[in-house]
Formats: structure tokens, C-alpha cells, sequence
């Protein structure tokens, strides 16, 4: 069976809206070779026609809504399955109201079986109201527990997890977290690439969601080094990705032909022994020196 692959988008294939080396070629290595492949993105503010439209001006036409799987699709399709006919007070933008409206979850300001926490901006008056809603029973749901988002190499803004947190202190009620790297996201992504689970490789830059969700659930994990997370960062993490790659360029190749590397070859740990520096394993780097990190853990 051919293998299928679950791509995160920002620091996989583009930064700051500039398309990382190796991202136009390497989808167009997908088509020609008919290889199944998914956009796995924990943004719950666009649609996945807003998607398309975004990498169609970054330089990669012809993709269409079914390419891209959203953590706003993903909490729509738990509700959906685990409580029919339920009601929702969305907080956040298009793309999780449209979710919803998508799986006939109807809006509900009066007593919403839950409140659903998205991106995007939320005024006072809806945060104050979710406060009062919760009050009165409604259970707290995220789209995904990214505290902060990148928005630039200096730059991040607050993400669904952070306002998550924000209800739970105030009213005492606990979040569901859906999205990456909740296992239910890396399900349902895979029962769209019709693929078991041993033929499903994710490829991602951010260890607390893309790497551990995908270990977790039995999946190859590729982490690419374009994105949040460098080299001497992995030794802050017990789980460690299948291999480690430069960029998504590292990729094509291996698509192109049909024919995987080696689990235990890593692009970037190859360069590393090349270059005449001391390799210092071949998957965990556990003995590199630890790092303080710049910003408190993206994710809960």
C-alpha cells in the first residue's frame, strides 16, 4: 500500500506567508504519483476553501477544501459523533462556525450544550458570556491547546488554549482539548487518506503536537527544522521523532521513487556527520546539552 502523508502547514510549508524551498515541488511529487496526502493544521480560524485560496497565491495551485483537515472539521466531527443534535456558543472565526454549521451543530446563546473555544478575535462581551454560559452547564470544548500561534520568527499571538485556560479559571470547568495532538485528530485525518496507521507518515515542526500525536498513535513522525523547533530543543522531550529532516525538499525524492529510506536515516543528522562534526546518535538526542526555552510550552 502506498504510503499517505499528514502535512502541518505553518514552519512545514510556509513561513510568514513565504513558501518554504522544496514545498512547491514536493506537492507536485504528491499528484504526479498519485501519493494520498492531507493538510493537518491546528488554525481553526480559516476554512479549508480559505486554505486553498492561501497556498494558491503562495505558489501551489490546484489543491482543493478536500486537502486540508482543520482542528475546527475535527471538533465538529467529535460533537457530531459523540452527541448528536447538540447545541454550540462558538467563540472564534469562520472556520469553526462553519464546521459546525456543516455537521448541523445549530448556534445557541441561550443554554448551548457547549461552548466552543476557536482562534480569532473574540470580543469581552462574547468571553464574559461564555463565562456566564458555562455557569449555567454548558461544557468547555477547544478546537486545539496551542496557548500561542507564530506569526512571525519574533512574534506570536495567544491561541485557543490560552483562552481555554482563561474560562477554566474563571468558572472551575475543565477543557476538552480536540486537535492535535489529540489522538481522535490523527484518526479521523487518516481515515481520510483511506491508509492503516503503519502507512501514514506525519510531517511536522512542533514535537508537543505534531511528533507526540502521531508517536502516539502509532504513526512515523518526520520533524522538518523549518519551523519552531531546532535541533538542541529535542532533548527536552522523552518521545523523539522517526526521523529528522531538513525541509519537506528531503522528501521528494523518496516520493518520486516509491522507495522509503531507511527509519533510521535522517537528512539532518547526515549533513551533521558530513559536515565532520561528531554524530551523536542516530534518533535520540538525549546527551545534546539542554536548552531554557523562550516562551512557556505551546501546549498544556
Amino acid at each position: 500500500m502506498k504510503t499517505g502523508y499528514l502535512l502541518d502547514m505553518d514552519g512545514v510549508i510556509y513561513r510568514e506567508n513565504h513558501l518554504i524551498p522544496g514545498a512547491v515541488e514536493l506537492v507536485a511529487a504528491f499528484v504526479e504519483t498519485s501519493t494520498p496526502f492531507l493538510f493537518l493544521t491546528n488554525n481553526s480560524a480559516p476554512t479549508p476553501g480559505d486554505l486553498v485560496v492561501k497556498l494558491r497565491h503562495l505558489g501551489i495551485p490546484n489543491l482543493t477544501p478536500r486537502h486540508f483537515y482543520t482542528a475546527a472539521l475535527n471538533t465538529a466531527d467529535f460533537l457530531a459523533e459523540t452527541h448528536a443534535s447538540c447545541t454550540a456558543y462558538v467563540l472564534g472565526d469562520a472556520g469553526i462556525a462553519a464546521a459546525l454549521q456543516e455537521k448541523r451543530i445549530a448556534n445557541d446563546a441561550i443554554r448551548p450544550d457547549y461552548v466552543v473555544v476557536g482562534e480569532g478575535q473574540v470580543a469581552t462581551e462574547k468571553i464574559l458570556k461564555s463565562h456566564e454560559l458555562i455557569e449555567k452547564g454548558a461544557r468547555l470544548v477547544a478546537t486545539n491547546p496551542d496557548n500561542w500561534c507564530p506569526v512571525s520568527a519574533n512574534a506570536t499571538r495567544p491561541g485557543a488554549g490560552a483562552l481555554a485556560a482563561f474560562l477554566e479559571s474563571s468558572t472551575g470547568c475543565r477543557a476538552y482539548f480536540l486537535g492535535k495532538p489529540n489522538p481522535y485528530m490523527f484518526i479521523k485525518a487518516r481515515q481520510r487518506l483511506g491508509r492503516s496507521v503503519e502507512s501514514v507518515v506525519m510531517v511536522g515542526d512542533t514535537m508537543e503536537t505534531d511528533i507526540r500525536g502521531s508517536i502516539e498513535v502509532g504513526m512515523q513522525a518526520f520533524l522538518v527544522l523549518t519551523g519552531s523547533t531546532g535541533m538542541d530543543d529535542l532533548a527536552n522531550y522523552v518521545y523523539q521523532p522517526t526521523r529528522i529532516l531538513n525541509s519537506v525538499a528531503d522528501l521528494i525524492e523518496e516520493v518520486r521513487t516509491g522507495v522509503p529510506c531507511d527509519r533510521r536515516d535522517s537528512p539532518a543528522l547526515t549533513q551533521i556527520h558530513e559536515s565532520g562534526e561528531q554524530r551523536r546518535g542516530v534518533r535520540h538526542q538525549t546527551e545534546r546539552p539542554r536548552s531554557p526555552r523562550p516562551r512557556p510550552a505551546m501546549t498544556r
